[in-house]
């Protein structure tokens, strides 16, 4: 049962099967269409939204321990700091994305070696089932299918928001009934729905079904548009920093740092989209390591310069609502350029679900062509040779809840699970490297096995830095993915399937 559970499927058999007739993808994607990729996902609502809140802080409306991030709870147990909410960073924000971009940066070298290998769709999934075995590759998936449609949520949540916004600035108001979610924490449950939230996934989930060319070209257009609008709020919005609102600098210590880091991590998910699709790519072992770290870079790069001069423009404890970029710039009466600001992000967030989705749809792809889902999931569109019946479903899995749920709620159970992933990513570096030392790599981590053990350190420390909520819901998640793997797809795995045909 044991050795069942922990089976691993050979990194050649995964390049056999992705070499089927039935289950091959287009090869298309070079390593500037992937950069691309890598910045549409990174760039999305994060950079827009959680700033201020990592900034300013939350504060809960019911006091409970399941508020406190569990770092705080295990250091000072009842007295933990955060049981009405989580300090914030304040201007020391900017610390808290470069802290945030090292640990990513750790995870994105351990990714890049990886996808060099193991150039298949299904990215974490597919790497933990070359080296960890079955079971560990079922949760880890499942995990990858929360960080996605999650994450994708709540931008599509955002996204709404921001379009209400631009067309109240041109004299167009929609009836909130329609764009606002059927339940947040502040409101309870109501007869309000997302629309737009809903309509922006399923249009997307259009073009990719279409083409991954297609998808990938659109996706650079918008990468073009929102990195614009950035240079230009840090560009116009540094004419209005006033030093003194960087001070005190760090008014809640290191713990509102590292929970800073926390929130912001969302800013930052996405850069292990590119290795999702490894498969559609022309040349994998050289460009998928490039475009990891060369999309991590740049926005990295970004995100401080942004954080700089948000906290310079405007006082870091009154950044906690939904805009925090555009409405700085309205303080400033930038209004032009607060229009352009909005635009990209628009074209962000529309960016960010177009990858979150193609890499969702291909996890899935991946776990169907194992057995480990049903086998509708892996077929691929005789025509566009994209894998239509995944993209769709998961269009929808993504698209009614977009239309329910409120952003906050959606972002941090979205964090930890890529969290998690990013730790499994780093021991399958360390297992691969000792058991298959020999084997071709595209791209080494250097200095290993210390700077992935590293990238594990710095992820756990990131995951306790969330809430003790947080971690009871991401543990209900995995206990029902595996009810799932136990009552159906260990049976109709493919590994199980050739065992037993063995054993006859």
């Amino acid at each position: 049962m044991a050795s069942n559970l922990f089976r691993t499927k050979s990194i050649d058999k995964l390049l056999a099967d992705s070499e089927l007739p039935e289950h091959r993808l287009k090869k298309t994607l070079g390593a500037l269409s992937l950069t691309a990729l890598g910045i549409g996902a990174i760039i999305g609502s994060g950079i827009f939204i959680v700033t201020g809140t990592a900034a300013a802080g939350e504060v809960d409306r019911y006091p409970s321990l399941l508020q406190a991030p569990l770092l705080s709870v295990l250091m000072h147990g009842r007295h933990a700091i955060g049981t009405m909410g989580r300090p914030g960073a304040g201007p020391a924000i900017a610390i808290s994305f470069f802290l945030v971009a090292f640990a990513c940066g750790l995870a994105g070298l351990c990714y890049a070696e990886l996808a060099s290998m193991i150039p298949i769709a299904g990215s974490a999934y597919t790497y933990t089932y070359a080296t960890l075995g079955e079971l560990i590759a079922w949760i880890i998936g499942w995990d990858l299918i929360l960080e996605y449609a999650v994450s994708n949520m709540a931008v599509a949540v955002g996204f709404s928001a921001y379009i209400d916004s631009l067309l109240s600035g041109l004299g167009l108001h929609l009836s909130n009934r329609w764009t606002t979610p059927t339940y947040s924490p502040m409101t309870g449950w109501t007869t309000h729905y997302n629309l737009a939230g809903f309509i922006i996934v399923m249009l997307l989930t259009v073009l990719l079904v279409v083409g991954i060319r297609e998808s990938a070209g659109a996706n650079t257009v918008m990468v073009a548009i929102k990195l614009a609008a950035i240079l230009a709020f840090v560009y116009f919005g540094a004419h209005f920093i006033k030093p003194v609102n960087w001070k005190p600098y760090m008014p809640n210590g290191w713990q509102g740092v590292l929970t800073g880091g926390a929130i912001v991590f969302f800013a930052y998910i996405g850069f292990d989209s590119v290795s999702t699709a490894a498969e559609e790519c022309k040349n994998p072992s050289r460009d998928v390591p490039l475009g990891i770290m060369f999309s991590l870079v740049i926005c990295a790069v970004l995100y401080i310069a942004v954080a700089i001069v948000l906290t310079g423009m405007q006082k870091w404890d009154t950044l906690n609502n939904a805009a925090p970029v555009a409405l700085a710039l309205q303080a400033v009466h930038l209004l032009r350029t607060e229009r352009w600001v909005t635009v990209g992000a628009l074209m962000g967030m529309i960016s960010s679900i177009l990858v979150y989705q193609l890499g969702q749809a291909r996890i899935w792809f991946a776990m169907s062509r194992d057995g480990l889902l049903p086998s509708a999931f892996s077929r691929v569109h005789k025509r566009f040779r994209t894998p239509a019946v995944s993209t769709w479903i998961a269009g929808l899995v993504v698209g009614i809840p977009a239309g329910l749920f409120d952003i906050g709620t959606l972002v941090n159970l979205s964090n930890i699970g890529t969290l998690f992933a990013f730790i499994l990513v780093s021991i399958a570096v360390l297992v691969l490297r000792k058991r298959q030392p020999d084997r071709k790599r595209g791209f080494r981590v250097p200095f290993s096995p210390w700077l992935p053990i590293l990238s594990l350190v710095c992820c756990f420390v990131l995951m306790a830095s969330l809430t003790v909520e947080n971690w009871i819901r991401f543990f209900v998640w995995l206990a029902i993915g595996l009810l799932i793997y136990f009552r159906y797809s260990r049976k109709h795995s493919q590994l199980h399937k050739e065992a037993a045909a063995g054993a006859e």
